[in-house]
């Protein structure tokens, strides 16, 4: 036991901590304290079992310690020592929850029997909550969750009989050696591209509810429902005695179909279920696989379907890149094509999937879609979550997409992302050509300022820079030097500066021409301006 000492008279704070044989009966003094705020401050760093404090302590004094300590610690052990024989002060020291109250000067053997007896009842009270009662009530509580985690670990894990027997036993769980046994595992199908009450991130919680709806749905004995380590509900169902094996898989597929039906009603969503064959219980890892990769083909069927495992060979074709269609997509981006690059992805996920036949093929056109648009974003320099903003996710962990109507919708609106992205660019650059032209025009109007010499000092074609300055303004590029010419000459003029100099300083050598063309502008000669 742990004891720290607070009492602010020096000289009964070292008789109470040396004179006092603690050792002896299995306490330490863990902390000596002059003052209230010194001993919480040590409290909370040794946290002991009992505090012995004076009640008359500056800056704090021993019934606020004790409330604090008790509120922060209810286990602490508080015996209190007081020069006050008032009733008052021991009422409120009981009503705190101080375990003893002992009047000055009270003896060094009271004060240590009082310890002592204190030390004893916690060691008593930390003896019953860890009895033998108290572990079993635990373990019955924590049983449940222990089971799950046991059948989870057992859908990937492959134990010898004498191990299974061994983990059932301890687990009390009644799984028998010589039944068969059926996995089937269920989970929501992809959201619809107008669903508004849930959105992608609430697939946990839409899991969670198909989980609760599976437990509460199947009849008690029936089967055992838990959730895998990816949060998919996975139905174990074990053979009736004298079922037989055709028997069980009908009943599964009567009961899944059911299932998916339940949860379509109280969802207002569908859901798919895959199921593995029947087998012994030491291959049950087996069933759940297969029930695995027959929800996949999802993929295939369409959702709200109890699919069964059918080990069929498939053919060993594989699908090849398709670089016609991806130059072809990259063009039509870049060129700001929007409506034909969504087209061209439209053709190529409807004339892929028509061919697949099961969903592995699906899948590889799922992985080369995503490497073409990552190989077209990245050839542009452009930072990935940021052109595909949520679809980002999407890219990180592909397996979120599960239907051939998931997996075209994702790509359109992918290739929309990038298109709208590749757009932005072209505006944002648009604008700063724009302004770095203008900018040269205010620093040259003195000189020669021809389309061609500014566009190869900007390093663009000057056609295609003339065409960009009038959509971007909406006036031609020799009428916005016009107007800055004449605006700086009008200035100058009326700065009292020569009429030769205005028409110098805004890149006209003929001063004849310069007036006529200032004449024309403003409505007036240069010299008339100046009077």
């Amino acid at each position: 036991m742990n004891l720290l000492i607070a009492e602010d008279e020096i000289r009964i704070l070292n008789s109470l901590a040396y004179n006092i044989p603690w050792d002896r009966h299995g306490i330490e003094v863990v902390g000596l304290a002059g003052n209230g705020r010194e001993a919480l401050a040590i409290a909370e760093r040794r946290m002991p079992d009992i505090v012995l404090l004076d009640i008359e302590m500056p800056e704090m004094d021993g019934l606020a310690l004790a409330e604090t300590l008790l509120k922060r610690a209810p286990q602490t052990g508080i015996i209190i020592l007081s020069g006050h024989d008032d009733f008052s002060y021991a009422q409120r020291a009981i009503g705190l929850g101080v375990t003893k109250y002992l009047l000055k000067p009270a003896g060094e053997e009271e004060i240590l029997q009082s310890v002592v007896e204190l030390a004893a009842e916690i060691r008593r009270e930390l003896s019953e909550k860890h009895s033998l009662g108290e572990l079993k009530r635990m373990w019955s509580s924590r049983l449940p969750q222990l089971q799950e985690d046991f059948l989870r670990g057992l859908m990937t894990t492959r134990y010898a009989p004498w191990e299974l027997r061994k983990h059932c036993m301890e687990l009390n769980l009644e799984l028998p050696e010589d039944r068969r046994y059926a996995v089937a595992v269920c989970d929501m199908d992809p959201l619809a591209e107008g669903e508004r009450r849930f959105a992608p991130a609430d697939l946990p919680l839409l899991r969670f509810s198909l989980h609760s709806i599976a437990r509460e749905f199947v009849p008690a004995g029936e089967c055992r429902v838990f959730s895998d380590a990816g949060g998919v509900a996975v139905l174990v169902f074990p053979g009736r005695p004298g079922e037989t094996e055709g028997d069980l898989t009908t009943r599964i597929n009567t009961r899944m179909s059911r299932l998916l039906g339940t949860v379509r009603e109280c969802l207002k969503l569908t859901a798919s279920a895959g199921m593995g064959t029947t087998c012994l219980l030491a291959d049950i890892s087996q069933s759940y696989r297969q029930a695995c990769i027959a929800l996949r083909e999802r993929a295939v069927y369409g959702h709200e379907i109890a699919i069964p495992y059918l080990e069929v060979r498939r053919s060993e074709r594989t699908i090849l890149p398709d670089s016609s269609f991806e130059k072809q997509l990259e063009i039509a981006i870049c060129t700001g094509e929007g409506l034909l690059a969504l087209e061209q992805v439209d053709v190529y996920a409807e004339e892929a999937f028509a061919a697949a036949d099961f969903s592995g093929l699906i899948y590889e056109h799922l992985l080369y879609l995503s490497g073409a648009f990552t190989r077209i974003i990245l050839s542009q320099g452009w930072p990935m979550k940021k052109v595909l903003g949520p679809d980002y996710a999407y890219f990180l962990s592909l397996e979120g997409l599960v239907s051939k109507e998931q997996i075209t919708e994702w790509a359109k609106r992918v290739t929309a992302r990038i298109v709208s992205y590749a757009e932005e660019e072209r505006s944002s650059s648009s604008n700063h050509l724009v302004k770095s032209l203008r900018e040269l025009v205010d620093s040259r109007l003195a000189d020669d300022l021809s389309l061609y010499s500014l566009a190869e000092s900007l390093y663009v074609n000057s056609s295609y820079l003339s065409r960009l300055f009038k959509r971007e303004t909406g006036e031609s590029f020799s009428g916005y030097v016009l107007a800055r010419r004449m605006e700086r000459a009008k200035e100058l003029l009326l700065g009292d500066a020569k009429v030769y100099d205005a028409a110098q300083a805004t890149g006209y050598r003929d001063i004849s021409y310069f007036a006529k063309v200032f004449r024309k502008y403003w409505g007036v000669a240069p010299s008339g301006l100046k009077k």
